[in-house]
């Protein structure tokens, strides 16, 4: 592969995505990081992704505006609390309200448009399917298929100068696993937002279940979360 392969990386700013971003990096790819403005309740987390582009190191970042709202149906962009201190075990059952509907199908289909107009072939997400919250579009099934519709759906795709790969390197690692390999690469986890129900400043509120996910993988690994530090 050469240097010059272009990459849209789905950017959240959180921690997953971080290391996605750094993934790309280290594997040679020119980085097109795209985010969202979604209606979504921890809108800080643009914030974190400004700040994580600029530290790895992006040809482009952009930000899609999109708004949510308009439907509701989840925590993130309805008047719907968001679940604090769940056990684990609570996590792992059901899909909980945080959950927003078709989120990644919307996203990666964004993502899809921006890599036909680059004429990139390769997309990456940082789905995870071992420590995740329930969510049926972080699953190793919906990605394979999006990936098999995608490339009946562009273009490109049928001219046959694109065929989409959708690249998901944390979907079967945990999180402590995650964390150890943006470690290795260089992520600057202080930059990053995890948080479903930030302050206004951008202050984790430590007990949702993405804080208490973010939490456990450091946890593991026997280091402390520099967002926690910076806090304390």
């Amino acid at each position: 592969m050469t240097q010059t392969q272009k990459a849209v990386v789905l950017l959240s700013g959180g921690l997953d995505s971080a290391t996605v971003l750094a993934i790309a990096r280290r594997e040679g790819y020119e980085l097109y990081a795209l985010s969202f403005s979604y209606g979504q309740r921890h809108v800080w987390e643009l914030e974190a992704a400004k700040r994580v582009a600029a530290s790895i190191g992006v040809a482009q970042h952009r930000v899609a505006e999109i708004d949510l709202r308009v439907f509701g149906g989840s925590a993130l962009t309805d008047d719907i609390a968001v679940p604090k201190g769940r056990a684990m075990d609570e996590m792992s059952h059901g899909i909980p309200v945080t959950y927003v509907p078709a989120r990644n199908t919307i996203f990666l289909s964004f993502a899809l448009a921006w890599a036909e107009v680059l004429g990139s072939s390769d997309v990456f997400i940082g789905v995870n399917a071992l420590d995740y919250s329930g969510y049926p579009d972080c699953r190793p099934e919906f990605i394979g298929a999006f990936e098999k519709m995608a490339n009946l759906a562009t273009k490109a795709g049928v001219e046959g100068r694109q065929r989409l790969k959708i690249h998901t390197p944390l979907i079967a690692l945990s999180k402590a696993q995650i964390i150890v390999t943006g470690i290795e690469l260089g992520v600057d986890y202080a930059l990053t937002s995890s948080c479903y129900d930030p302050s206004s400043t951008g202050e984790p509120c430590g007990q949702c279940d993405s804080c208490l996910l973010r939490q456990k993988g450091f946890r593991e690994n026997g280091i402390d979360d520099p967002l926690v530090t910076r806090k304390s």
